[in-house]
């Protein structure tokens, strides 16, 4: 009898030894299993965040290079501009025979109406005072007979500024302006011929 209750216990034992076995093993493998899908989510996200990354570095550097040729495109039609217009319109516009003519002819423009319009100033560079100011002044005062003050300005290099007395406006005609003038005029041709745009 006693062999038989020890085989029981015993057979007992061994079935709740391997139920306990056999449950650790499921939870083993329970864990193990969420272990893996956890680190399948883990490589997952990273991957997905590596590629975010990627694409984003991507269209910066394009950005940036599309930028980058841009403002370069831009330096070397602002070079090209100064270089062939700057230079001549420079030269003309502190030629007193060339800005001579100019001034006669805007201020008889200012009012087309009037042949003799009535006080404007005209404000030439400095650098004009001798060649062009006394016959200017005298050849306005002579030809159209108007109140015309002709006066001159250090911080002008060439052309002139011309404006109605006390009206708190003026009309540049100075070299900078010209300058914009015909870049704006070339720059389409001269974009045409470097970029073959």
């Amino acid at each position: 009898m006693t062999d038989k209750l020890y085989n029981e216990g015993l057979s007992k034992g061994k079935q709740e030894a391997e139920q306990l076995l056999s449950e650790a093993q499921a939870k083993a493998a329970k864990i193990v299993e969420d272990a893996q899908a956890q680190a399948e989510q883990i490589v997952g996200k990273a991957r997905k965040d590596a590629e975010d990354l990627k694409s984003k570095v991507s269209a910066d550097v394009k950005m940036a290079s599309t930028q980058s040729i841009s403002a370069l495109k831009q330096q070397i039609e602002k070079t090209l501009m100064a270089k062939v217009v700057g230079g001549e319109v420079k030269g003309a516009l502190q030629d007193a025979t060339f800005v001579k003519p100019l001034i006669e002819t805007v201020i008889k423009s200012f009012n087309a109406s009037d042949i003799a319009p009535a006080g404007l100033d005209v404000i030439l560079p400095e650098s004009m005072k001798e060649s062009l100011g006394k016959a200017l002044q005298a050849g306005l005062a002579k030809e159209l007979k108007s109140g015309v003050d002709v006066s001159y300005a250090k911080n002008i290099a060439g052309g002139f500024k011309i404006a109605p007395k006390d009206d708190g406006y003026f009309i540049s005609f100075a070299d900078g302006d010209f300058e914009k003038m015909f870049s704006e005029y070339l720059r389409p041709a001269a974009k045409k011929i470097l970029f073959s745009e």
